[in-house]
């Protein structure tokens, strides 16, 4: 094992360890939540989803990153490449689309109540659902290509593992290259550029909202709306993470796929940073949420309850 591979191995084991625990533990509470009252809000049914595909991106690339870092290589088939690459693939698009469905949502939800805007208020949550499951479809259909271009590195004679280390791209015509990864960024655009306006938008109304707040003599008028506008906040928060996140994995990429020499310090900080979004989202939303703080509380008081 290569020494300075460790302190990244290391690293990634803290990051994946970390991101996965802060996942869970949303996906325990909207269990519980499930249990107490047979129903979700439909904010809690998207962050449940989104913490799901966040748990997915992190095991399916985070564990064989970490073999990978600790000098392990060559431990995955073919299949087994394949399998892994289109579950990360896959949890990847459900991620976007899952942002990008919460961004939109709490749009319409602190939208001015006009007649224009009551209807789609109405209608709105009963679309989450169908929304969630469109977003599998539609992400498993997109991404049924991925595993064609991967290949264990025991299988390959052309050994370009320029992303993965642990496995192997395979040599495929400049044309397929280039529809694929056009198809696959207009995709990502279009559900990072959605997201990215709806939060705007939800910029523009918290500024206008502050402005006739400040007009205001009594509290009372601003209290009714603090729950929207907390919950605004936290998504504008975590929109702002994904798309700055993005942009960076989308300029180190090209840097990547361009460089003549691989670099062994772009390529590391590249993988760690992939799933800085998956391992620090669910502690925006639980640092935000109120009832999560509560939930925290009482958890971490469970001990001392009487058991009878």
């Amino acid at each position: 094992m290569d020494a300075s591979e460790l302190p990244y191995g290391i690293l990634f084991l803290f990051q994946i360890a970390f991101g996965v625990s802060g996942n869970l533990f949303l996906l325990l509470i909207y269990m519980h939540v499930l249990s107490t009252t047979h129903q979700l809000n439909p904010p809690d049914l998207i962050i449940a989803h989104l913490a799901l595909a966040n748990t997915m991106v992190l095991l399916s690339r985070g564990i064989p990153d970490i073999l990978s870092s600790w000098g392990w290589h060559n431990f995955l088939d073919d299949v087994g490449c394949k399998i892994l690459l289109y579950i990360y693939r896959v949890a990847r698009g459900l991620a976007i689309c899952t942002t990008c469905l919460l961004s939109v949502f709490q749009a319409v939800t602190i939208s001015p109540g006009t007649s224009q805007w009551a209807g789609v208020k109405t209608q709105f949550p009963n679309f989450i659902f169908p929304s969630c499951l469109f977003s599998w479809v539609l992400n498993l259909l997109f991404d049924m290509t991925a595993p064609m271009f991967i290949t264990g590195l025991g299988n390959s004679t052309n050994m370009n593992s320029v992303i993965l280390k642990y496995c192997s791209s395979i040599s495929i015509g400049a044309v397929t290259t280039l529809v694929n990864a056009v198809v696959l960024s207009l995709r990502d655009m279009f559900f990072v550029g959605l997201m990215s306006v709806a939060s705007g938008y939800m910029v523009f109304v918290l500024h206008r909202h502050h402005r006739q707040v400040q007009h205001l003599h009594g509290p009372g008028c601003s209290r009714r709306t603090e729950p929207e506008v907390r919950a605004a906040k936290r998504i504008i928060a975590l929109v702002t993470l994904y798309v700055l996140l993005y942009g960076r994995n989308t300029i180190t990429l090209s840097f990547l796929l361009n460089m003549k020499v691989n670099s062994s310090l772009i390529l590391n900080s590249n993988n760690f940073m992939s799933f800085t979004f998956s391992a620090i989202s669910p502690f925006l939303i639980i640092l935000s949420d109120r009832r999560v703080r509560m939930f925290w509380k009482r958890d971490s008081h469970i001990p001392n309850w009487d058991p009878s």
